[in-house]
């Protein structure tokens, strides 16, 4: 019976939150960079940020301590980008993300897409998928991405998102994110 008990529940220990997202296969391909930010790290900056006086702190801190992790993915990479492009596609598909925006400006494409929370205005991911990023330059050694990938997940407050993003001096229609 214990053994029976044990299979049962490593079967269902991924069903439980601890499986692996479809995109952390790129965290260790070589011709990717990646930003893996998980969730020990988000409170710790929490806390510490919590003890700032600055009022624009605490509120970035207010929406990172419901963050459970953050992932970033680049490449510069033609075939790493299609496969990253594929596996949105498909991910898309098999999850209940809806599109929240896209920006197009000549041959770049922003895509925001998100899934709903359990509250108005709060989601549970969001994922943004830029691609055709061939002439932008990032860092001092003029590395040119050509696809970015971002997922957030946990309780994420899109007003709280928007107001950041007002305060940061990012394109305006970043700011659409918030539903202003």
């Amino acid at each position: 019976m214990k053994k029976v008990a044990v299979v049962f529940l490593m079967a269902i220990l991924p069903a439980l939150g601890f499986s692996q997202s479809v995109f952390d296969k790129y965290e260790n391909m070589d011709n990717v960079g990646s930003v893996i930010v998980n969730k020990g790290m988000i409170d710790l900056v929490s806390k510490l940020g919590g003890m700032s006086d600055d009022a624009e702190a605490k509120e970035f801190m207010e929406v990172a301590s419901g963050l459970k992790n953050v992932k970033v993915f680049m490449t510069e990479d033609a075939s790493v980008s299609a496969d990253m492009s594929a596996t949105v596609k498909k991910y898309l598909k098999s999850s209940k993300l809806e599109e929240l925006m896209r920006v197009k400006d000549k041959d770049v494409n922003v895509k925001f897409y998100v899934k709903d929370g359990a509250k108005k205005d709060h989601v549970t991911e969001l994922l943004m998928f830029v691609s055709g990023l061939d002439n932008v330059d990032i860092g001092k050694n003029g590395r040119k991405l050509e696809t970015v990938l971002v997922s957030l997940t946990g309780d994420i407050d899109l007003n709280k998102i928007g107001s950041l993003t007002n305060k940061m001096d990012l394109p305006k229609d970043l700011n659409k994110a918030s539903g202003k």
